[in-house]
C-alpha cells in the first residue's frame, strides 16, 4: 500500500523543522487533578521536542501577560520557530476564561494575540491553542441515533492569494462543546487532556486526524457522574493551510 507522503509534497505540509515551543497556562487551586494533566503534558511535550514553560495559579491578567511575554520572547529569537502550542486550562464558561484571582478573560483576546498579523516569528506557522475549561453548565446524556449519510460539494480557489489571511495557520480545540462542562477527576486529571496526550504521544499521523482519534475515544466512552451517564467530546475549530505532522 502507497504511504500518504506519496502523495504529499513539501507545498503541503508545515516545515517541522525549526524550534517547537509550548506555553501550558494551569489554574491547579481548586481543581483537583489539573496537576496530573500538567505533568502528562510535560511528558508529551518532551517527546514531541518542544520546549515547554509552565506558569500556574496566575490572575486573570496574567493570562495576557504570560502569553504577551511569550510572543515577544519568540519575536525576538534568533533562530526560526516551526511550531507553538498554547495549553489553558482553568474555570471558564463560554468564551471566557477564570484567572486564580476570579476575574476572568476572554479567550479571542488571548488567541489574537498569535495571529499572522500580531506574531511575526508564527506568520504562515501553525499555531495550537488546547484549551481545558467548562465553556457552560448544561451536561449531555447523550443519544441513540441511526448512522446517516451526508454530503456537499466544496469549491476551491483557483489561485493561491498574494498574503495570508490575518486568523489562518491556527488550531483551537476545546476539551468540550459550546455551553457543556469539560470533567476532571480528581486524581486522574481531565478526561479530554488524558486522551489528548496519550494520542499525540503514542501515534502517528497529521494532527487533525489525530484530534479524530481523540474524539471518537472519548464519544465512545462513558462518565458517570452522581450515578448518572454522561457522553462529551471535544470541539475543533482549524484553519490551518496545511498538513500538521507533530512527529
Amino acid at each position: 500500500m502507497s504511504s500518504e507522503s506519496e502523495y504529499t509534497s513539501d507545498q503541503d505540509v508545515y516545515n517541522m523543522s525549526d524550534a517547537r515551543l509550548a506555553l501550558t497556562l494551569c489554574i491547579t487551586k481548586n481543581r483537583a487533578g489539573s496537576e496530573t494533566d500538567v505533568q502528562a503534558l510535560e511528558k508529551m511535550f518532551k517527546a514531541l521536542n518542544f520546549k515547554n514553560t509552565v506558569r500556574r495559579n496566575i490572575p486573570a491578567k496574567g493570562f495576557w501577560e504570560e502569553l504577551e511575554k511569550f510572543r515577544d520572547d519568540m519575536d525576538q529569537m534568533k533562530d526560526p520557530v516551526s511550531c507553538c502550542f498554547v495549553v489553558l486550562m482553568a474555570h471558564g464558561e463560554e468564551g471566557i476564561l477564570q484567572g486564580v484571582d476570579g476575574n476572568t478573560i476572554r479567550l479571542d483576546e488571548l488567541f489574537c494575540m498569535l495571529t499572522n498579523k500580531n506574531c511575526r516569528a508564527l506568520r504562515g506557522k501553525p499555531k495550537v491553542f488546547i484549551v481545558q475549561a467548562c465553556r457552560g453548565d448544561q451536561k449531555d446524556p447523550g443519544e441513540v441515533v441511526k448512522p446517516t449519510s451526508s454530503g456537499g460539494d466544496v469549491l476551491l480557489a483557483k489561485e493561491r492569494p498574494p498574503k495570508l489571511p490575518t486568523f489562518s495557520d491556527s488550531l483551537h480545540v476545546y476539551a468540550t462543546v459550546e455551553g457543556y462542562i469539560a470533567y476532571r477527576h480528581e486524581e486522574d486529571g481531565s478526561f479530554f487532556i488524558q486522551t489528548l496526550v496519550d494520542v499525540f504521544t503514542n501515534m502517528k499521523g497529521n494532527i487533525l486526524d489525530l484530534l479524530t482519534e481523540v474524539t471518537r475515544r472519548m464519544a465512545d466512552a462513558e462518565l458517570m457522574e452522581e450515578g448518572k451517564p454522561r457522553k462529551v467530546n471535544p470541539e475543533v475549530q482549524s484553519t490551518l493551510r496545511k498538513l500538521l505532522y507533530l512527529q
